[in-house]
């Protein structure tokens, strides 16, 4: 099997449909020089045929009497390029006169079912082209008019002109080959400048860009379509990159922390009292760096699409009790009021881990940047078919121009002017992600200094 580059293959595909398109115009060609050359010859022997019938006089004894003298001079006096043959047989089919460029020959008498037909045979190995044309008086057969004239002049035509289809059939397609070689090769040109521009893109130059062509063609769209996807793997690749280089720094924060404490613990010898505070301390940074990886791992998962679902009925006024009793004890810490009114009960499908994943970091979100003796309100009601679930806390809220940055991972606001809140900027960015996943509406509306306000629509 010939491996052919995609150029001779599109020059091989013209070339097979040319010779196609050819082979009928040939084809046709040589049929209309065939018919035409065969009605002229055979129009011209008809024409013979009539002028020799002219001639012919039937006596009284039903012998037809021909005017010899007449037709010779006739005969002699034509200029034909193609000879004529003529000959006259009686009733008993003997020779009663012939044409001088018979000489010895005779022309073949066929059978009755011949009469006035065209045949084509022989005379003295040459192709000639013959009628037979019975005479008759009152209905009885007296005798017979052949009129031939000779192939060769039409075999010539004929042979010289499938010759020369023959010989330049081949040489029109190898010409043929080599110019749409050319052409296919000019219209791919814009396919190899895109296999040199992606072959120029590593991980480590995502800036190259295919030259997009000025004809808003099918290549116009390939090229726009991989600056398209190389928009894309650049984005993922800094995300990626930011990602890792943001993760490092937060797991090296509590590592850090916890090392320093550990070291301190070692100089000297400490009281029970500071041995535990130390140790208290610690716990609280491992479950802190604990909760860091958990994180970091279900976001980790969500890159690589490994989430799997588990859609199944779920109580959602279960969830959000469940998380506020996980978190009472912050709750109680600051003294914040929490209220909930559920008039009904509320049940959605959806994947129970995830939900109350959601729901556990806004929440945990709305206790952490809530104010000392601050306000939480979580409401649930039906809109159609929707569930609408709202959060809402009076605490510190988020500047305006933060509100699209803080779904991007690790990303915090103003954490300069609240240092004692401790966060990874992780719990946005997995909300967002997860109500992707679970087709669920998720709204954030936040006034700096006033509150903010989360709204997810089942």
């Amino acid at each position: 099997m010939f491996s052919f580059s995609y150029k001779n293959r599109i020059a091989f595909n013209y070339i097979l449909s040319t010779a196609l398109l050819i082979s009928v115009v040939f084809f046709t060609i040589y049929a209309i020089t065939l018919y035409s050359i065969n009605k002229h010859i055979n129009d011209d022997i008809l024409e013979e045929s009539d002028e020799y019938l002219k001639q012919i006089e039937i006596d009284s004894n039903n012998a037809y009497l021909i005017q010899v003298d007449e037709w010779r001079e006739s005969d002699n006096n034509r200029v034909n390029v193609n000879p004529v043959f003529v000959q006259f047989l009686d009733n008993n089919n003997k020779l009663i006169d012939k044409s001088p460029n018979l000489k010895k020959m005779q022309l073949q008498l066929h059978k009755d079912d011949k009469d006035n037909l065209f045949v084509d045979s022989y005379l003295n190995k040459q192709p000639i082209r013959q009628i037979q044309i019975p005479l008759f008086d009152k209905d009885k057969k007296v005798g017979y008019l052949f009129v031939a004239m000779s192939l060769d002049e039409a075999i010539l035509i004929l042979s010289n002109l499938r010759n020369t289809l023959f010989i330049a059939f081949p040489l029109i397609l190898l010409l043929l080959f080599f110019i749409a070689r050319l052409i296919a090769g000019r219209s791919i040109k814009p396919v190899t400048l895109i296999t040199e521009t992606s072959r120029r893109i590593t991980t480590d130059n995502l800036k190259g860009r295919i030259i997009l062509p000025q004809n808003k063609d099918e290549l116009y769209v390939l090229s726009k379509t991989i600056n398209n996807l190389l928009d894309r793997i650049e984005n993922a690749v800094e995300r990626e990159k930011q990602f890792t280089s943001d993760a490092s720094h937060e797991l090296r924060t509590p590592l850090t922390v916890l090392k320093g404490t550990l070291e301190v613990l070692v100089r000297k010898t400490r009281s029970q009292s500071e041995y535990e505070d130390k140790i208290n301390f610690s716990i609280s940074e491992v479950n802190r760096l604990n909760n860091l990886v958990d994180q970091l791992l279900l976001l980790a998962r969500f890159e690589n699409h490994k989430q799997t679902l588990r859609i199944e009925k779920i109580y959602l006024n279960a969830i959000i009790l469940d998380v506020l009793t996980l978190y009472s004890s912050k709750i109680n810490d600051k003294k914040i009021e929490v209220f909930h009114d559920f008039t009904k009960d509320y049940f959605i499908k959806s994947d129970n881990y995830l939900v109350s994943t959601i729901i556990s970091n806004v929440i945990s979100n709305a206790i952490k940047y809530s104010n000392q003796n601050g306000k939480i309100s979580i409401n649930l009601k039906k809109n159609g078919s929707k569930t609408i679930c709202s959060i809402s806390d009076n605490g510190i809220g988020i500047a305006s121009e933060d509100i699209d940055k803080i779904l991007n991972p690790f990303y915090r606001s103003n954490p300069t002017f609240h240092p004692e809140i401790k966060g990874s900027g992780l719990g946005l960015s997995i909300v967002e992600r997860i109500t992707k996943l679970l087709d669920i509406e998720f709204k954030i509306e936040s006034d700096l200094n006033r509150g903010t306000h989360v709204y997810f629509i089942f």
